[in-house]
């Protein structure tokens, strides 16, 4: 990716030693900031990412983003903010809702508080297909994570910063997702665990997530909602692939590794969706990404928005893992491996 919208920028990437943010951490880097700050409560990943790192253009911040005063010091002289802190697990929040809520709604609004008190140029919440439509406990907080981002363009008066989202589904190989378990079940033999055959998931790379979230920064005016379009995957297939792929690497024949049908887990659906029916209606898109803008709210004032000339305006439709095309097993393994 090349880009001269982040050089000389100071920015700060909140859960910045995650599997997103430590990749939205590099990539900057390689575009010439002035400093990457890099903010996330855990000590020991925060620690080896410095070490990984070695940059003088990085300064890690150890904090939680429900800590106010923390993040106004972490705020000084920011121009981008790039919000990527949270609760993302679905069965963890599920049995432990009110942590989920002071994270990923509380912590937001504490963000959006502080960047609006810094007078910072841009922020971007980074969001997920969880929130839309959503039935469990963490797709809601996020829902309303993308809420609060999207209306603070009309809360922040005549304060000339950009709030937008960027939202997108699975990332292979995050921590915590399922193909770091597949491979772990691999490596010792089976069963590989599947919630359901009939499960299909939005799948990209991490490289290429991170390459469109920041385009996506870059044209931000403020109150979109950049999508970012994934090819949809049943998971009973990337499971296969994955079999075949990997068992000979661990000394396993692909035959000898069974599949365990185990149940949904708690708060889990079969599909999820990256836009709804009515957002369509507010879309438009080009071939990485749909752009929805908010609708027109004349008691404040209408956004108006600029887009590239290449984005049309998009179909009314249900961006849905359900509805779209899957990926063959064959497509699986040149595309995602």
């Amino acid at each position: 990716m090349k880009s001269r919208f982040y050089e000389g920028k100071v920015i700060l990437i909140t859960g910045g030693a995650g599997s997103i943010g430590s990749e939205l951490v590099k990539t900057i880097l390689r575009l010439n900031p002035a400093v990457v700050r890099i903010l996330d409560n855990n000590e020991t990943a925060l620690f080896n990412l410095e070490q990984e790192l070695q940059s003088d253009k990085i300064r890690v911040f150890l904090g939680d983003i429900r800590d106010k005063d923390r993040l106004k010091r972490a705020f000084e002289d920011i121009n981008v903010v790039f919000h990527a802190a949270a609760l993302k697990h679905v069965p963890l929040c599920e049995y432990n809702p009110f942590e989920a809520i002071k994270t990923n709604v509380g912590g937001t609004q504490n963000l959006i508080e502080v960047a609006m008190d810094e007078n910072i140029d841009q922020f971007i919440t980074i969001s997920t297909d969880k929130a839309v439509n959503p039935e469990n406990v963490m797709g809601a907080t996020k829902l309303l994570a993308e809420r609060l981002t999207i209306s603070a363009n009309f809360y922040k008066g005549l304060k000339p910063i950009a709030f937008s989202c960027v939202r997108f589904g699975n990332v292979l190989d995050t921590r915590g997702s399922v193909v770091p378990l597949f491979r772990k079940q691999i490596q010792k033999g089976g069963p590989v665990t599947i919630t359901d055959p009939q499960m299909t998931r939005f799948m990209m790379k991490i490289p290429r997530a991170v390459e469109l979230m920041l385009k996506a920064a870059e044209m931000a005016q403020g109150g979109e909602i950049f999508i970012l379009k994934m090819d949809a995957v049943s998971m009973i297939d990337l499971a296969q692939v994955m079999i075949e792929k990997l068992a000979p690497l661990y000394d396993h024949s692909p035959e000898s590794i069974q599949l365990q049908e185990i149940g949904k887990r708690a708060g889990e659906r079969l599909y999820e969706d990256l836009m709804t029916i009515d957002e369509s209606e507010r879309g438009w898109e080009d071939e990485e990404m749909f752009v929805v803008v908010p609708p027109p709210v004349t008691m404040v004032g209408n956004l108006s928005f600029d887009l590239p000339d290449r984005f049309v305006r998009t179909q009314k439709q249900e961006y849905s893992s359900r509805k779209v095309p899957l990926l063959t097993k064959e497509e699986i393994r040149t595309k995602l491996f």
